[in-house]
């Protein structure tokens, strides 16, 4: 599974299907294959899985700094070269909000066990905390093909040309907490996590909205939060919806979010 949005949006359908057919998913985004790797193997229950961020462009920029950035400062992603959508995503941390919704349906963990660490390196690119206390962590550098290749290869590895990892030139590995204030997308896609229901749903379309007016300057980088933010409190909200539900708040969403901007 390669596309995360779907498991986003509508994770009990998926995840509920792939069980009902016994077609195991396979992770291709490079946290949740790192995620994947760090358990085979293991038979002990997870306590925690941490996601690494790097962070994206802007990881120490100010609010009035936020406030006047770029499409092009906001296309510049320091490690990763990815689609316009998703470099957007990573620079305001929504592409991370997303993974932590996509863990939780991809690793059956509760909401409460998923945690994010900004990591700038993009060295580590996930780890999973177990019972005993015992971390593992799967390092590589930043390069989709290896967990794109693993998801065709699994359970085997297969040899490659791929640029290794070097320790003599990977000297400082750091981390620190995301700040979740300046970066409210995060905060936004964990509120949709714990409430359930068709709000990832919402948070998903508006986000796609606000983007794409981004990506033609009709609106400011921190004003895609704000958007996002009123979306989530103007469309109705549906504990358990049904598949026709999601295509409903889907569009909802969508012509709310135009509105706002």
């Amino acid at each position: 599974l390669a596309n995360k949005e779907c498991l986003v949006v509508a994770g009990e359908i998926v995840t509920a299907l792939s069980a009902q057919h016994r077609a195991p998913i396979l992770p291709v985004d490079s946290e949740h294959s790192a995620i994947f790797q760090c358990l085979v193997g293991e038979h002990s229950p997870i306590d925690k899985i941490i996601l690494t961020a790097s962070g994206g462009p802007f990881l120490h920029k100010t609010d009035a700094e936020l406030e006047a950035v770029s499409i092009a400062d906001a296309l510049n992603h320091p490690y990763w070269n990815m689609g316009a959508k998703v470099t957007i995503d990573s620079a305001s941390l929504m592409n991370k909000g997303f993974e932590v919704i996509e863990a939780k349906w991809l690793f059956g963990v509760q909401p409460s066990q998923i945690e994010v660490v900004v990591h700038p390196q993009s060295v580590i690119h996930s780890m999973v905390q177990f019972e005993d206390g015992a971390v593992k962590a799967q390092l590589g550098m930043p390069d989709m093909r290896l967990p794109i290749q693993y998801a065709f290869s699994y359970p085997d590895r297969i040899s490659s040309s791929f640029d290794r990892l070097d320790f003599s030139q990977c000297t400082n590995l750091t981390f620190e907490q995301p700040d979740t204030k300046r970066f409210r997308n995060l905060a936004l896609a964990y509120e949709a996590m714990y409430r359930g229901g068709n709000m990832p749903c919402i948070v998903n379309a508006a986000n796609e909205v606000v983007v794409a007016s981004f990506l033609k300057d009709g609106i400011s980088f921190l004003g895609m939060s704000d958007v996002i933010e009123k979306t989530m409190e103007r469309v109705a909200f549906i504990a358990n919806p049904t598949y026709d539900d999601y295509v409903a708040t889907d569009a909802e969403a969508r012509k709310i979010a135009a509105s706002l901007i």
